[in-house]
């Protein structure tokens, strides 16, 4: 039998909490109470930082600086560096169940799926050697940052539509000091609706990670 994919959409969330509640599906589907879940999701204001051991240099704005813009600073055990999130992004988080134990194959799926999902609305993407997250010749329109439990995915991808860009400002992205950061707004002449965005995601999500299971069921 084909594996189940459940969506979820929680809409505009505080960060810390939303992570408390991965944690919770993780341990759900662990358990078999839970099939692997897509959620979608926006932030408040916040800088996140991961495992990498300098990522924290890559914080640029000061105590009173972050203050002033109402943001929150939070270290986090996924993969990667400082990144932000906020109003605007479409914050995506597959719960699934990793049947080969191949970290590295998922991150590659995962960036095959935004590539396909960024081309479906006209825009040449990529990846850039060494460098993480989905670009446009040298600006940044996806961030990446992943961990597992058990094989058991959590944390995601942050897609820049239309947030508030200054915040960027007051980071390093990634520590990525040789490249720019972009939104789909910039980049296109009119911004899709999110809701076809999402149900887009979903497409090119279920195409990359379940069509070997799905072509396995129909024979």
């Amino acid at each position: 039998m084909p594996i189940k994919l459940q969506t979820i959409d929680w809409g505009l969330r505080p960060y810390l909490e939303s992570l408390e509640d991965q944690k919770a599906l993780v341990l759900d589907l662990k358990s078999g109470k839970a099939h692997d879940t897509l959620i979608f999701t926006e932030h408040e204001s916040v800088y996140t930082i991961g495992s990498r051991a300098n990522a924290m240099e890559h914080l640029l704005w000061d105590e009173k600086k972050r203050a002033q813009r109402n943001i929150e600073v939070h270290k986090v055990n996924r993969g990667g560096d400082i990144t932000y999130h906020g109003p605007g992004q479409l914050v995506v988080y597959p719960i699934i169940k990793l049947q080969d134990k191949d970290l590295h194959l998922y991150l590659r799926n995962l960036e095959s799926v935004v590539i396909n999902l960024l081309k479906h609305f006209g825009l040449e993407t990529g990846t850039r050697e060494g460098k993480t997250g989905i670009w446009i010749e040298d600006r940044k329109i996806c961030a990446i940052g992943v961990s597992v439990s058990s094989w058991i995915t959590y944390h995601g991808i942050a897609l820049n539509l239309n947030p508030d860009m200054t915040f960027f400002e007051g980071i390093i992205p990634c520590g990525i000091q040789d490249g720019l950061v972009t939104s789909l707004e910039n980049e296109l002449k009119v911004l899709p609706d999110i809701n076809i965005i999402k149900e887009r995601f979903i497409v090119e999500f279920n195409s990359i990670f379940y069509k070997a299971t799905a072509e396995h069921a129909e024979k």
